[in-house]
């Protein structure tokens, strides 16, 4: 049963499983809703050593996200062999660079009759989603891009991977580029429980073209638009939230990106006590921010926030800015700034720790309390 837009009866969406097939090979896809015309799909693609399952499982099964996969189909795209169990790809088979797997998107597309998407990519995924809107602006509507890194590794990066190959096994290899030192040290569950999923789960074969293909990726060529510059420059037209955990390894490549895009349509969140996965550590305030960013694009209305307004304290639309504080790395509550139709909506008080940072079009950088 597909509900209606407000019906509390129990969510019930339908679930289309299939391999769609591409230039580049086929595809393995979970939609789950029923796409409708005036409304995107949110198409999420996954990061190296991952899948859908396990890159995207806990932040969908979390209660929280149930608001807004009842209103908005999902469609989970996984790269070429890297889906549970996969069969080791032919040895004919050149694996695709990522400009190229962001060229599979079209037919997936295509194929469930989708018209336009809100991106939610991780790593790899990330950037494949953010070269795609660049090269097909008019099918995104906005996108969240967690630990993004828009740039072409370097040569001693190469080397240090080339050495790296000697040394680790792959899934140790894939561990080094999902969690930071520190997080791999302390969070040592974590890190176990995603060790052992890659060796069982992955075929090993396909998750090493995966990681030689991101590993070779070119840099997006995005610059920040500026007042009275060179118009033809090139960035994502489209509603940005940047996510990156404060302990990531990503973190620096992030913040850099974040520098490439237009200040009036890109958010960047950091979030407190999380690392290389924060839709996993931290569902509910990935959720808390990715609700907010959807209802500022209008597709979420008042009454799907219903959840969400019962844990709120107090609403206001006049923030209080504080940059000194906001800028210190504490466990205090961090600071954010919201814009464009975000910033004429009231936010809520409630209990998540977490950073946004934004640069309005004034080029004045603020922080602003968003207590969850």
């Amino acid at each position: 049963m597909v509900l209606e837009e407000n019906d509390d009866s129990v969510f019930e969406p339908q679930i289309t499983e299939e391999h769609v097939e591409t230039q580049y090979g086929d595809v393995h896809c979970i939609l789950t809703g029923t796409p409708k015309a005036n409304r995107p799909v949110i198409l999420t693609f996954h990061d190296v050593g991952l899948n859908h399952k396990s890159c995207f499982e806990t932040l969908f099964n979390h209660e929280d996200m149930h608001e807004i996969v009842r209103h908005l189909p999902v469609c989970h795209v996984e790269a070429p062999g890297q889906h549970e169990e996969a069969k080791t790809l032919p040895t004919a088979y050149t694996y695709p660079t990522m400009d190229q797997l962001s060229e599979v998107l079209p037919s997936v597309l295509n194929h469930f009759e989708v018209n336009s998407i809100i991106g939610v990519g991780v790593g790899a995924g990330a950037y494949i989603l953010a070269r795609f809107a660049l090269n097909h602006p008019d099918l995104v509507d906005g996108l969240v891009l967690i630990n993004i890194n828009p740039n072409a590794e370097s040569l001693m990066d190469t080397v240090a991977n080339k050495i790296t190959d000697w040394t680790l096994t792959l899934p140790d290899r894939v561990i080094t580029h999902l969690f930071g030192k520190d997080e791999i040290q302390a969070n040592h569950d974590l890190v176990s429980t995603y060790r052992h999923y890659i060796t069982t789960t992955m075929n090993q074969s396909n998750v090493s073209q995966f990681l030689r293909s991101y590993n070779n990726r070119n840099a997006l060529e995005i610059e920040r638009p500026v007042p009275g510059g060179n118009v033809n420059v090139k960035t994502l037209l489209c509603s940005s939230l940047l996510v990156v955990g404060d302990s990531s390894p990503a973190v620096e490549a992030v913040v850099d990106c974040n520098s490439k895009l237009n200040p009036t349509k890109t958010t960047l969140l950091k979030m407190a006590d999380c690392g290389g996965l924060p839709q996993v550590v931290q569902p509910a305030k990935v959720i808390e921010a990715l609700k907010y960013f959807i209802q500022g694009m209008g597709y979420l209305s008042s009454a799907s926030m219903t959840r969400l307004r019962s844990r709120t304290t107090s609403s206001c639309s006049n923030m209080s800015v504080d940059g000194s504080r906001g800028r210190a790395h504490t466990n205090e509550h961090r600071r954010t700034h919201s814009h464009g139709t975000e910033e004429r909506r009231g936010r809520a008080h409630t209990d998540v720790s977490m950073e946004s940072i934004s640069t309005i079009s004034q080029n004045v950088s603020n922080m602003a309390e968003l207590a969850c």
